[in-house]
């Protein structure tokens, strides 16, 4: 059923693509409808991926696929699914990756992971966004940033809080927090484990998401 589900939405968020596609430039009211019926259709899969995988977890671990993967690739990638919500916001997204770089990681959850954290940027941000990466004491460090008026205090607290201590009571923003968390800590090296961090400032003066993969 809940694959069901997801070939259902994958459907029809392609058939919401192809009308964007066909809607004149100039009918900027129903291109702006179309964007957001997008945007409610792609936080929908993602909240019933991150749930699928939260069940599989059992709240604890979380099976993930190594391969290697170039990271400006995968950015691309997810940067692309979100164009018509990009185009609709009017928010200019810099990239700052190597075309060359690329790390060993699952990635379908990385994808997930960036592709939320971007969905919040664009909801939240003004007008800017930088998305980059770079490899740092053995680390791949990915990091998001926007202009927008930054997390909230309660938000900066909870990103702190351990995997036990997660609630499901704590609702959307607290699931993709520990479905953040989740990811980057299924990615170990020896004792290293990966990890996630949220802070406020960086180079646009707003929200700054960043996750480190050893």
């Amino acid at each position: 059923a809940v694959h069901d589900m997801k070939n259902s939405l994958f459907l029809l968020i392609q058939s919401i693509e192809n009308l964007a596609g066909e809607l004149p430039s100039d009918n900027v009211e129903a291109r702006e409808q179309v964007a957001n019926v997008h945007y409610e259709a792609s936080r929908l899969n993602t909240n019933l991926v991150q749930i699928l995988s939260l069940y599989r977890s059992e709240l604890e671990s979380l099976p993930i696929t190594v391969d290697e993967c170039f990271i400006a690739d995968l950015i691309d990638d997810v940067v692309g699914s979100n164009r018509l919500y990009v185009e609709q916001k009017k928010i200019g997204i810099t990239i700052q990756v190597d075309s060359e770089l690329s790390w060993y990681l699952d990635s379908e959850l990385i994808y997930l992971l960036i592709n939320d954290v971007l969905v919040n940027a664009l909801r939240y941000g003004t007008s800017k966004i930088i998305i980059s990466a770079s490899v740092q004491n053995a680390h791949l460090n990915i990091k998001v940033e926007d202009d927008g008026a930054g997390y909230p205090p309660s938000m900066l607290e909870k990103s702190h809080e351990s995997l036990s201590e997660f609630q499901l009571s704590q609702g959307r923003t607290g699931l993709g927090l520990f479905f953040a968390r989740l990811i980057a800590a299924a990615h170990s090296q020896g004792e290293n484990s990966g990890e996630i961090s949220l802070s406020n400032g960086g180079d646009l003066g707003g929200s700054v998401f960043e996750v480190k993969i050893p």
